[in-house]
């Protein structure tokens, strides 16, 4: 099997964590069922792919990113749920938009939260 990710994985998300919160406004929200957590979702303010040359009352973005939920508690809601607090807090921050990529299956779960339909294309040489 081929290994897709760097050794330094944890190191790595960890310094981007640490930076989203400290630039970013980064927060993380957990499910818990019996003091367990089955579930996560992540959300900061979108750093752009180019300048952000606009007033942030025209274009500040959040971007939701990181919506998992166990196996066996799929199918309850916890992942719409998570997706609501995210958004409520981008929201709070002043953002002007929302912003997520989704997975075929997951689209209906944002869907019936008011998101349009999309796609993020991209072409691989790998």
């Amino acid at each position: 099997m081929r290994r897709i990710f760097s050794t330094e994985w944890q190191n790595i998300t960890l310094k981007f964590i640490e930076e989203a919160r400290r630039d970013l406004f980064y927060k993380a929200f957990f499910a818990e069922v019996d003091n367990t957590v089955v579930g996560s979702a992540s959300c900061q303010m979108f750093a752009g792919l180019y300048p952000n040359v606009l007033k942030d009352e025209y274009r500040k973005f959040g971007y939701i990113w990181g919506v998992y939920v166990e196996q066996s508690y799929r199918r309850q809601g916890i992942a719409k749920g998570l997706a609501n607090r995210a958004i409520e807090y981008l929201k709070a921050i002043g953002c002007t938009r929302v912003v997520l990529n989704a997975s075929p299956s997951d689209k209906p779960v944002y869907s019936s939260l008011g998101f349009s339909e999309g796609n993020a294309m991209q072409l691989d040489f790998i």
